[in-house]
C-alpha cells in the first residue's frame, strides 16, 4: 500500500477550462515501450529517472480536444504543461501527439507524420553530439507546417515544401495556417516567455518546429 501511495504522490495533475495534464515517473510499461521503440537505451546521455512521462491535452486540426504523450526531462516537465496550457487556450492546433516511440525512435517517420514529439535519444542532425532531444530538453512542433530548412534552403519533406514561404494565408485560416511558427505568433511568444528558444531564430540553417530549454 505504501508503495502505491509513493508512485500517486509523483504524479502532478493539473486540470483547468477543459484543459486537463498528468506527470509521472516513467513506468515499467512506459519503459518497455520506449526501450523496444529505440527511443531509449542504455548508452543515452540521460537516465529513466531523471525523465517524466506526460499526458495532456490539446486541439487538433479539427478542433477536438485530444489527448497526447510526451517524454520530458524532470526539470522540464512541469513547465512544457504550462506553455501547452496556454497554447490550448489560445486555440493553437496539434495534428499529432505521440511519443516518437511508436515511430521505432525514427525521426524522419515522425515527421513524415507531422507528429508533435520530444524525448529522442538521437544525434543532432548532421552532428556527432547529443541532440537536445537525448536529453529530453526539446519538443518539435507540428515539424511538416514548421520544417527543418538547411542554409542552402533544402527541405527534405516533401509535404513541407509549401511552407518554405513563411507567412500566414487569408483572413479565414485554416488549421494548417494557424499550425504555422512565425516570429511573433503567439504560440512562438508563450515559449519564449518561459525562456525557451526557438530554432526560427537560428541564422542561416531554420529549424521552425523547433524549440528547446538551455
Amino acid at each position: 500500500m505504501k508503495g502505491i501511495l509513493f508512485v500517486l504522490l509523483l504524479v502532478a495533475t493539473v486540470s483547468e477550462a477543459g484543459f486537463v495534464a498528468d506527470v509521472g515517473p516513467i513506468s515499467a510499461n512506459v519503459k518497455k515501450r520506449m526501450m523496444e521503440g529505440k527511443s531509449w537505451h542504455k548508452e543515452c546521455p540521460v537516465s529513466l529517472n531523471d525523465l517524466r512521462y506526460i499526458r495532456l491535452s490539446y486541439l487538433d486540426f479539427q478542433g477536438r480536444t485530444k489527448t497526447g504523450e510526451l517524454v520530458m526531462h524532470k526539470e522540464a516537465a512541469k513547465e512544457i504543461v504550462k506553455i501547452f496550457k496556454e497554447l490550448y487556450a489560445a486555440g493553437y492546433p496539434v495534428k499529432s501527439m505521440r511519443l516518437v516511440s511508436d515511430f521505432g525512435g525514427n525521426d524522419w517517420r515522425s515527421i513524415e507524420a507531422d507528429n508533435t514529439s520530444a524525448f529522442n535519444c538521437r544525434r543532432a542532425t548532421g552532428s556527432s553530439q547529443w541532440s537536445k532531444h537525448a536529453y529530453g530538453r526539446a519538443i518539435d512542433l507540428n515539424p511538416i507546417e514548421n520544417p527543418y530548412i538547411s542554409r542552402s534552403g533544402h527541405i527534405s519533406h516533401k509535404e513541407s515544401l509549401r511552407y518554405r514561404r513563411r507567412v500566414h494565408g487569408s483572413k479565414i485560416r485554416s488549421a494548417e495556417d494557424k499550425a504555422v511558427l512565425l516570429k511573433n505568433d503567439r504560440a512562438v511568444v508563450i515559449f519564449k516567455k518561459y525562456g525557451w528558444r526557438w530554432g526560427g531564430d537560428w541564422p542561416g540553417t531554420k529549424d521552425y518546429q523547433h524549440f528547446y530549454k538551455p
